[in-house]
């Protein structure tokens, strides 16, 4: 069955991700711009209007209908997507990299945007363009982290040993080729981050499951999202942080039986044999004295 909201929601996603402002969008489809927005808000467009605005934001009809698999191209899109989810989500189980972002301290925000900045390479086609995404990135990732803040849903977040050790060794850095004293700064930052997490497997919050896995763990990160209603399965190449990207790769949302009976098959086993509680402490602790500081 259709949600028109959740049409509305792809299609600011997938706006944002364009680049395009809402003036220049409603004046390409001889719209009003109180109309775009009303579609945003899940008022029923037409048909032919969908059609215009798929093809104007590069996407298909049936990706932004919801129909099958949602395919996002821009980390801009795909972060809106998941803010937009996660404010109806009541459960999240999370494999994305050394540090889930809603988890993550106001230090690592701090940082982040100066890490992604360095991460675009210079001489690349269109980076005046990849740079101002990131401040539209940051934006919409700041609102994630409120929505989630005000809300609190539960979040079992499964971390690959192996990707934190390589986290605490390299630090918070976009790219490796940086100078010393601020290779140094950022070691420090990584080591900060690090103990943000051991202290909330520590203290253990009321909604809040962290789990050590020493076995290796798709690079792809993936999401399932347990709402009143549904479940749905993101999957994403784009990283923050470790190895960050934020501008190669496709994204994809399906609620597929099949797809999301496999992945929580697969989170449910790597929980299972995860460290967790005083076990995952004692090993935090010790890869942070081995790694040193």
């Amino acid at each position: 069955m259709l949600r028109f909201d959740d049409i509305g929601n792809r299609l600011k996603a997938f706006r944002l991700g364009s680049g395009l402002s809402a003036e220049e969008i409603a004046a390409r489809l001889g719209i009003s711009r109180t109309a775009l927005y009303r579609f945003e808000k899940g008022e029923l467009a037409k048909i032919e209007t969908l059609e215009k605005l798929a093809e104007l934001l590069g996407v298909s009809v049936p990706t932004l209908l919801g129909v099958g698999v949602e395919y996002i191209a821009s980390a801009v899109a795909y972060f809106e997507r998941m803010r937009q989810i996660e404010e109806t989500a009541e459960h999240v189980i999370v494999l994305a990299g050394p540090i889930s972002y809603v988890l993550a301290s106001d230090g690592f925000d701090g940082a982040l945007g100066e890490v992604l900045r360095e991460s675009v390479p210079d001489g690349i086609a269109r980076r005046e363009r990849a740079l101002a995404q990131i401040d539209e990135l940051m934006a919409v990732l700041r609102r994630r982290k409120e929505s989630y803040r005000r809300r609190r849903p539960a979040v079992v977040n499964l971390i690959a040993a192996a990707e934190m050790e390589r986290f605490l060794r390299n630090g918070l850095v976009g790219r490796l080729d940086l100078p010393a004293d601020v290779r140094r700064r950022r070691r420090a930052l990584a080591r900060a981050e690090a103990e943000h997490f051991t202290a909330l497997m520590d203290n253990e919050p009321i909604g809040v499951q962290i789990g050590i896995v020493r076995d290796t763990l798709p690079h792809t990160s993936f999401q399932i999202f347990r709402q009143p209603d549904r479940r749905i399965l993101a999957l994403s190449p784009f990283r923050l942080g470790e190895e960050p990207n934020i501008r190669t790769g496709v994204a994809m949302i399906t609620s597929a039986p099949e797809a999301l009976a496999l992945h929580e098959k697969m989170a449910a086993e790597l929980w299972a044999s995860a460290l967790k509680g005083p076990a995952a402490v004692r090993f935090m602790r010790a890869m942070m004295a081995k790694v040193g500081g």
